[in-house]
């Protein structure tokens, strides 16, 4: 005997009444192509009054229509007691502040320590059975808001309005330097860097993306602040735009800044909090490096915070907002800066 999740229900409204049960759950209850083949294929999973029926069959006004989906669970994922940050959570979704440094779900090699083992380890505990559906994804160093779905049809739902470009996702950055303008787009096309696959690069053929940023606050000099918003969701998106109009972000040991050179800096000279070898830089620019170094060495990870998402609930369709504060690393990365620009100004 299968298990079901609360039904989600539709009453069928009198200007709907002779509708095909079909239109019903595709055009008002938003049931894709794929979820509807997988409900017909559950004993109970579309339901007209209490009964199992075809979808052919048409409705009536006052009609209750429920569709039924079967308990998941994350089999493949080994139950962890790791702690997180809960925002919200529901019988549909389950919202996290993220923590920097933990990767969202196992990968080849990683299998453990993630946030999904977190999630289903917590879930266990309640008597709980759902399968870990991260609507989008955080890099590992990057912190803040991330959505989770605890059903295909609340997945489907977000990763549309994603798709339509509806989802508010807003992030918090500190970068190097300034941008020149206060606001502004950022519409370069990314795609892997041929030299390096795991990196991505700003190049003519790759695939459209476009970030809006605005400047928040900046530090003379040094730095600065920047508000983002993503309308494409590109791999490192956020890193390799603010590195393609020279702003890095602080901490960024991918996306350095172009005085360090190509690639990373030695391990030595990092521990050190050294600039690389100064071959071809001017005084000037080998001064710049060293205050860029020392930036980067004040934070573990590049300054990047998730700090707002909105979307519209998948079932009833309110609005709904989240957000983070800047976590403590970004937080003291943000008095260093002030208290920088303060002493600098006297």
């Amino acid at each position: 005997m299968s298990s079901y999740y609360s039904p989600i229900t539709y009453i069928v409204p009198p200007q709907e009444d002779g509708w095909l049960l079909k239109t019903i759950l595709q055009k008002r209850m938003d049931v894709s192509r794929k979820l509807l083949s997988r409900l017909k294929m559950t004993e109970q999973g579309i339901m007209l009054n209490g009964e199992r029926v075809y979808i052919s069959v048409r409705v009536s006004s006052g009609d209750r229509v429920e569709i039924r989906m079967e308990q998941e669970t994350s089999e493949d994922i080994l139950p962890q007691d790791i702690p997180f940050d809960i925002l919200y959570e529901d019988e549909h979704l389950l919202v996290v502040n993220k923590a920097a440094g933990i990767i969202v779900h196992p990968t080849h090699g990683h299998y453990t320590d993630t946030l999904a083992n977190g999630v289903v380890h917590y879930w266990a505990a309640k008597g709980e059975q759902y399968r870990f559906r991260p609507v989008h994804r955080l890099d590992q160093e990057t912190s803040g808001v991330l959505v989770i779905a605890k059903n295909p049809y609340s997945h489907q739902h977000i990763s549309e309005q994603m798709i339509a470009g509806t989802v508010d996702k807003r992030y918090a950055a500190f970068v190097h330097g300034v941008p020149a303008l206060p606001a502004g787009d950022i519409d370069g096309p990314i795609d892997r860097d041929p030299a390096e696959p795991h990196r991505r690069i700003v190049t003519p053929d790759g695939y459209p993306s476009l970030t809006r940023y605005e400047v928040k606050e900046f530090f003379p000099g040094r730095a600065a602040r920047v508000e983002l918003k993503l309308e494409s969701g590109r791999t490192h998106q956020i890193r390799v735009h603010m590195s393609s109009i020279g702003c890095p972000l602080i901490g960024d040991g991918m996306y350095r800044h172009q005085l360090y050179g190509r690639g990373p800096v030695e391990a030595e000279l990092e521990a050190e909090l050294l600039p690389p070898a100064e071959d071809g830089l001017t005084p000037e620019e080998a001064a710049q490096l060293a205050r860029i170094a020392e930036l980067d060495a004040a934070i573990p990870r590049q300054a990047l915070h998730a700090v707002r998402l909105s979307f519209k609930h998948p079932v009833g369709l309110a609005e709904l907002v989240f957000e983070a504060p800047l976590p403590p690393d970004m937080a003291l990365l943000q008095q260093k800066l002030r208290q920088e620009a303060g002493a600098e100004a006297e």
